[in-house]
């Protein structure tokens, strides 16, 4: 699974991944913080008895015996990490490991400082103590293997950093992996939905967590979306039935009084009540088809077809059309090699048919109407270019809408439909349509995606 860097889940990998690491991090400073004050401690306890020894030999037999104290103890080095060393009133060493004492603060009680010798740079924890002939007796230790532990534990805490890096790495990844499945199918459920698939339901594991009661509302939402437009729906396939049964009983009752009266005034208006009557049985029909293509799936179970030939039929039939008003109609179909897609052969042919009908009313007379179908990619494109007037660009998403119509068409002939069984046709099997400028004249581009399990 790869996460891209700017995505929620990537982030929140990250975020586990740092927090993880930062707890790890601060645990480990404050327990190196403790152990090694620990350790300074217990030095400083084994100083302080040391240091008392030596007193008690100066208070009991004199500054000579501790002299003698002294040397002995440096020259058996019997405790190599021990140091000692005792100064004269006027500053001068008179017995020690060192020649001057260390650099310290007027009055301190304890110094630490660093030893450099042949075994590298050493930590020194000692007592400084002023004796009552004016003297200075320093009693310390080194710190060899108090330092040592620390430095073990710290190449240990590395490792472990390194193991908690990776460890928190997996957990954060898994974290995203598994956020990112509980969205996933939030998500694939909005996409089929959105493509007409409106009886789907996010799956619900039963866990009441957020993700559950999500995946809840959002059925709820889907459940209230497929009412409303169930009951938009029915009221028009309600209205559509109820209406064309009256409509179409006046037709012929309009038919019968042509008939009896013959020709004259009368029968001139008859046919153009006749002609209004065909428009609203027409729009009627349209609109009972519309709605039927919306309620359908989409088309991944229809048969496989080939597009280029209901390209050729649809251009074989409206050519006399065309040519009736001088219109000439051209099909470039070279580009279109293996144009096999599934869906309904016969919504795309009045998908076809209907854009077909679009150019040849609005195109001029001794005009050219070109229709071309290619592949693109994983796509098969159709287009279909005209000369006539054209849509404005801010109207072009507009006319795909139920009986929107541009204001200079209002007096042609059409339903306002057209354009929208066309999108409705186009989004059932996966595609896109869209309106261009022909300059002068409009594009019409439709784009269908091919099954990639028949390239």
């Amino acid at each position: 699974m790869r996460l891209s860097p700017r995505s929620t889940s990537a982030r929140l990998a990250l975020a586990v991944t740092a927090s993880f690491l930062l707890a790890f991090v601060l645990l480990g400073i404050g327990v190196h913080y403790a152990v090694s004050a620990m350790l300074t401690q217990d030095a400083r306890e084994l100083v302080r008895v040391d240091a008392a020894g030596l007193v008690e030999v100066y208070r009991d037999e004199g500054r000579a015996a501790l002299l003698g104290e002294l040397r002995e103890r440096i020259a058996n080095d019997e405790d190599p990490d021990a140091v000692y060393a005792l100064t004269a009133a006027d500053g001068r060493v008179v017995a020690g490991d060192y020649r001057d004492l260390p650099t310290h603060r007027q009055g301190a009680r304890w110094v630490e400082f660093t030893e450099h010798g042949a075994d590298g740079d050493l930590r020194v924890v000692a007592q400084l103590q002023r004796l009552p002939d004016g003297t200075t007796l320093l009693t310390g230790t080194r710190t060899r293997s108090q330092d040592r532990f620390l430095a073990l534990m710290l190449r240990t805490a590395l490792a472990a950093l390194l193991v908690a890096a990776t460890l928190g790495a997996l957990i954060g990844w898994l974290t995203s992996r598994w956020v990112s499945r509980r969205l996933r199918h939030l998500d694939d459920t909005a996409v089929r939905v959105g493509s007409g698939e409106l009886g789907l339901r996010a799956r619900l594991d039963g866990s009441d967590d957020a993700f559950d009661r999500l995946a809840r509302r959002f059925n709820g939402m889907l459940d209230r979306i497929e009412e409303l437009l169930g009951g938009v729906r029915h009221a028009t396939d309600h209205i559509a039935h109820d209406l064309r049964t009256p409509l179409t009983r006046l037709r012929n009752r309009l038919e019968e009084l042509r008939r009896r009266h013959g020709a004259g005034e009368a029968d001139t208006q008859l046919d153009a009540a006749i002609g209004e009557t065909d428009q609203l049985l027409h729009s009627f029909g349209a609109l009972l088809r519309l709605a039927r293509i919306e309620a359908q799936p989409p088309v991944h179970d229809e048969p496989a077809l080939d597009l280029s030939e209901l390209v050729r039929d649809a251009v074989e039939l409206y050519t006399p059309i065309a040519a009736e008003r001088g219109i000439a109609l051209s099909a470039d179909l070279a580009g279109a090699d293996e144009a096999r897609l599934r869906g309904d052969a016969d919504q795309l042919f009045q998908m076809l048919v209907n854009l077909l009908d679009n150019a040849v009313k609005y195109a001029p007379a001794a005009s050219e109407v070109a229709l071309s179908l290619r592949r693109e990619g994983q796509n098969l494109a159709v287009r279909i270019d005209d000369r006539g007037p054209g849509i404005p660009e801010a109207d072009r998403e507009r006319v795909f809408d139920r009986f929107q119509r541009m204001e200079t068409h209002r007096g042609s002939p059409g339903t306002g439909l057209g354009l929208s069984l066309v999108r409705a046709i186009v989004q059932r099997h996966g595609g896109q349509v869209s309106l261009g400028d022909n300059a002068p004249g409009l594009r019409v581009t439709v784009v269908l995606p091919l099954d990639p399990g028949l390239s």
